[in-house]
């Protein structure tokens, strides 16, 4: 019999990099309140690796415990900038300020992915992305919201690098999945392994 597998987030990218890889799954999002969870764990010092991880797997657990015997997977992505975390930008102008604090600058993009099985973790791996942005003007950041603000609005730093964002790049040192929100060859290595997938 084969092992389903649940993605326990309503990402439309995650979804998408499964779908093209051919791995079978279905989706059910895990309600998570992530800013109070992330606010008490920066309280408690943690890193922005360990937050990201304890994100995902606060997902995969939260599913994994209605459904018993699949694999669920459950993933986050945060944004450090220089130690600081970065979240999704409220408002227009919050994209804006975080955008130009970035430019010219170096930050790393962490997504974390845990997978849950009967309550218990059976995997879980963090990628991470070094990024250089461009020194870019304030008149095209300006227009680059105005004309993203729909997409960028749920994308940590106000970009996706899929997108026009690209253009706010000088380098890009890391693993492209793992900017789009996934750690995908790491994953598909653990499930080819397990005998999920097929090799």
């Amino acid at each position: 019999m084969t092992v389903p597998i649940l993605l326990a987030s309503g990402s439309a990218i995650r979804a998408q990099l499964l779908e093209n890889a051919g791995v079978p799954f279905s989706v059910q999002v895990a309600r998570v309140d992530e800013e109070t969870v992330k606010r008490a764990l920066l309280a408690e010092g943690a890193s922005p690796r360990d937050i990201a991880d304890a994100l995902a797997e606060m997902k995969a657990r939260k599913v994994s415990d209605k459904v018993p015997g699949a694999m669920v997977l459950g993933c986050d992505q945060v944004l450090d900038f220089e130690g600081q975390l970065l979240s999704k930008p409220e408002t227009p102008e919050d994209a804006l300020v975080q955008l130009k604090s970035m430019r010219g600058r170096r930050h790393m993009l962490l997504s974390a992915a845990v997978i849950y099985q009967d309550g218990q973790p059976i995997w879980r791996h963090v990628g991470q992305v070094r990024l250089r942005m461009r020194a870019s003007s304030d008149a095209y950041l300006r227009d680059y919201v105005a004309r993203n603000w729909d997409s960028i609005r749920h994308s940590v730093g106000a970009y996706k690098l899929e997108e026009e964002g690209v253009r706010l790049f000088a380098t890009i040192d890391g693993d492209y999945f793992n900017v789009l929100g996934m750690p995908l060859l790491e994953l598909l290595n653990f499930l080819a392994v397990k005998g999920v997938i097929d090799q």
